[in-house]
């Protein structure tokens, strides 16, 4: 990858990392439908507000806005609810391990479905590496017996399921779509979606009281929604979706991380061996002696 493309991987990397830990805190005060209604809002504040202040051209054809109603939904408002709501009944580690799933599902899908993107030996090898890594570097709260509900967890993988589709998807469908629209299009629908399913489903639908959930709402939607979303069609559309996806291994190692620093937890084995792996990982999956180390 080309230094830029680095800079915005490790970026979004650094954002994701945070979301499971501001999902968690969040839910403390909200439901997760009032919860993922309110992301997708800050969301398409931020990355339509973006769009319009470059002064972006929009598409006008219908098939690219039929595009943009299905990956809201398939790439944001189903996986944002899947994951948040599982975080009621599982620990944010559990939940960033389990996200880490979605690289295995798209290297799998995008072999079949892409030309430009079929598996070989460097990206199996790095996946496996890196899913590795993230298995080690959560063993100690795996092994500690953390309490986790058996429906969360698959909920996780579902969205992860989820995440890998519509990553292939989108790559074959908004590839003529300039970058700040394609980060912008699907919170239309995703906020549709939300906005009617909330008030309908969750009962009471409240609003958040404290200073620290609006934060955190606005946290998961301006940065980790929002910004996310233009980075990751940015990079969807420069290295490949399996390359994009690798990415999720970042977000373990992220909350580990804050946590060392900012909690007080003290440093394992496994996050030294974890964290490793986790890099190897993404360095072997991102590998190409073809393509240039700079810009």
């Amino acid at each position: 990858m080309k230094t830029k493309h680095w800079i915005a991987y490790i970026l979004l990397g650094l954002i994701w990392s945070t979301s499971f830990l501001w999902i968690k805190i969040a839910l403390d005060e909200v439901g997760p439908y009032a919860l993922v209604a309110f992301r997708v809002f800050f969301g398409l504040l931020t990355a339509g507000g973006a769009a319009l202040v470059s002064r972006v051209e929009w598409p006008r054809d219908r098939a690219t806005w039929i595009t943009f109603a299905i990956l809201g939904v398939t790439s944001v408002a189903v996986p944002f609810f899947l994951i948040t709501w599982a975080e009621q009944f599982i620990d944010s580690a559990i939940a960033s391990i389990l996200n880490a799933t979605a690289p295995l599902f798209t290297i799998l899908i995008a072999h079949y479905l892409l030309h430009d993107d079929k598996m070989n030996l460097p990206k199996v090898l790095g996946l496996l590496t890196g899913f590795a890594g993230v298995v080690i570097l959560l063993s100690e709260d795996l092994s500690a017996g953390a309490h986790s509900s058996l429906i969360g967890q698959a909920a996780v993988v579902v969205a992860s399921m989820f995440y890998a589709g519509s990553t292939v998807y989108a790559r074959k469908n908004t590839g003529h779509v300039p970058g700040l629209v394609r980060g912008a299009g699907p919170f239309f629908s995703a906020n549709l979606v939300m906005w009617i399913a909330a008030p309908a489903l969750e009962r009471p639908f409240t609003l958040p009281d404290l200073p620290i959930t609006w934060f955190a709402l606005l946290w998961l939607g301006a940065l980790g929604s929002g910004v996310a979303l233009i980075l990751w069609y940015y990079l969807l559309h420069e290295i490949g979706p399996t390359r994009t996806i690798s990415v999720t291994y970042i977000f373990p190692l992220g909350g580990v991380v804050l946590g060392v620093i900012f909690l007080q937890e003290h440093l394992s084995w496994q996050l030294a061996i974890g964290a490793l792996l986790i890099i190897s990982g993404v360095l072997v999956t991102n590998w190409n002696p073809k393509l240039k180390t700079n810009d």
